[in-house]
């Protein structure tokens, strides 16, 4: 940005798995949680999904109060869509650890949901003269946010879109549980959703 190269407006289309999550629960947890526990509670659970996206190269775009975008460039798609699934793995446990923790101190703890999905997006910077934001936007962007919505329906913790499925092998997509299809708000057709098998272990 210093020399000139990212600048407001110039965005680059890419492919990329989007990872969309938040916490279980939030509204209410800080409602009935002292401010002070607000921000360390936030910052505990980002800790485990940043560190997990990061691991499995990803991109963590936002953080926006309880919830996380986050995205796989996907030059090998199916690769992407892989690492996507390792760090799910690896934050699912890592929310069992810290909730054990946090217990054992006394204080809340929840649990996250996640969507997983795959499109094209426009990457780059957005915003005023004054206020760059680096971040994605396309359709892509809108469906994920839409599935995640629906895990808290569906009582789902992770939910996997049908481009998503569609971009592992078949012996990966066959331990998929399709959990039907669901329309998604502003999107014109309905969408298949997926989660993994309770048993489902990253090849």
């Amino acid at each position: 940005m210093l020399n000139g190269r990212i600048v407001r407006g110039v965005a680059e289309k890419i492919g990329a798995v989007l990872w969309y999550s938040d916490l279980h629960g939030y509204t209410q947890i800080s409602d009935n949680s002292p401010p002070e526990q607000i921000i360390p509670l936030l910052n505990d659970y980002a800790e485990v999904v940043v560190s997990a996206v990061h691991g499995h190269g990803g991109d963590v775009l936002k953080l926006v109060g309880d919830g996380t975008l986050a995205i796989f460039p996907a030059d090998n798609r199916e690769a992407a869509c892989l690492g996507a699934l390792a760090a799910a793995v690896q934050v699912r446990e890592g929310v069992v650890e810290l909730n054990k923790k946090r217990a054992t101190a006394g204080l809340p703890t929840t649990q996250l949901y996640l969507a997983l999905h795959v499109g094209d997006v426009f990457y780059g910077n957005i915003g005023s003269k004054d206020r760059l934001d680096f971040t994605i936007i396309g359709p892509a962007v809108n469906e994920v946010s839409r599935i995640l919505a629906l895990s808290r329906s569906v009582e789902q913790d992770v939910l996997l879109s049908a481009s998503f499925a569609n971009a592992l092998s078949s012996a990966t997509r066959g331990r998929l549980v399709s959990v039907g299809r669901y329309a998604l708000r502003g999107v014109a057709q309905p969408q298949e959703l997926f989660i993994p098998e309770p048993e489902f272990e990253i090849p």
